[in-house]
């Protein structure tokens, strides 16, 4: 994968399981053919969405192998990383390049709390141990560390870490992001909260990982590929159009509702990975209003 290709609407696909909690491989490629045929430019397979945290080592292999079979080269594959340890991390990272994978995204440590010397040592080591370029994945809602704007730009100088994605309701933070590594030329910044999608694209970051766009990959997709066209004011009519639908994040535990969604959609992607449940029956029905403003059902 080139670095001029880490751009535009990268969906973290949703996980189907089985009664077992077991990969659903046929529902997998259902869901991957739905983002792919919405014009995604990239798939990312063991995100937050996708239930990383839930699923065992085989599990998660059968992930990776199955989507990148599956996408074909169609748009390029990023493979989560997610564990705890350096170690674990590695050994993931591996397990993802001989899947096939394009690139990687390595979330931060969650649970331990690892200072900044520590943090740039867990970063460094996974990207000697891969070939694969590393997108960061920062989301100190979820992992409670954060990648501060001195370690990003310490990160950044790494030959294979090429970008970031910022999971943040902070978005000055994105902001600082863009601005601490403007002149890095090898180096990109994507929005993670699909809020700030076409804030982010004004202010020079190259595209955004959005798990809308498992439900609606032709509106958010929309979002880039209008701004990338000069057309802003369909760009910002379409992230405006974006709102009632991330709106219902609420409507239950994360990362429940956008399986709800396809749910209703009739992509018949399962359940969630207990002890997350579905959204309540009241839920289900204000879901069932917004997908159908926006005429997904």
């Amino acid at each position: 994968m080139k670095i001029e290709d880490l751009k535009g609407v990268i969906p973290p696909i949703v996980t189907p399981v089985d009664d077992n909690e077991n990969v659903d491989i046929e529902a997998l490629e259902r869901v991957i053919d739905h983002v792919v045929d919405g014009g995604v430019h990239g798939v990312f397979v063991l995100g937050s969405n996708g239930e990383f945290y839930g699923l065992d080592n085989k599990n998660q292999k059968t992930a990776v192998v199955a989507t990148v079979n599956h996408v074909a080269g169609r748009v390029p594959v990023y493979a989560g990383v997610g564990d705890i340890t350096t170690r674990d991390c590695v050994k993931n990272a591996k397990m993802a390049e001989d899947a096939g994978a394009d690139a990687l995204s390595v979330l931060t440590p969650m649970f331990i709390n690892p200072n900044e010397k520590e943090m740039y040592a867990h970063f460094e080591t996974i990207a000697k141990s891969t070939k694969l370029p590393i997108i960061l994945y920062n989301n100190p809602g979820k992992t409670t560390n954060n990648i501060s704007v001195g370690l990003l730009k310490r990160l950044a100088e790494i030959e294979n870490i090429i970008g970031i994605k910022n999971t943040s309701l902070d978005f000055s933070q994105t902001v600082e992001f863009i601005y601490a590594t403007q002149d890095n030329d090898s180096f990109y910044v994507l929005s993670g909260t699909d809020y700030y999608i076409y804030a982010t694209l004004m202010y020079g970051g190259v595209g955004c990982v959005a798990g809308t766009a498992n439900v609606a990959p032709k509106l958010v997709s929309d979002i880039y590929n209008k701004f990338a066209e000069g057309d802003y004011q369909g760009a910002l009519k379409a992230q405006y159009d974006l709102v009632p639908l991330r709106k219902t994040y609420s409507y239950g535990s994360f990362p429940v509702v956008m399986k709800d969604c396809l749910n209703l959609m009739g992509l018949n992607v399962g359940h969630p990975i207990k002890p997350i449940d579905h959204c309540s029956e009241e839920k289900m029905a204000e879901l069932k209003k917004v997908l159908a403003d926006l005429d997904l059902i």
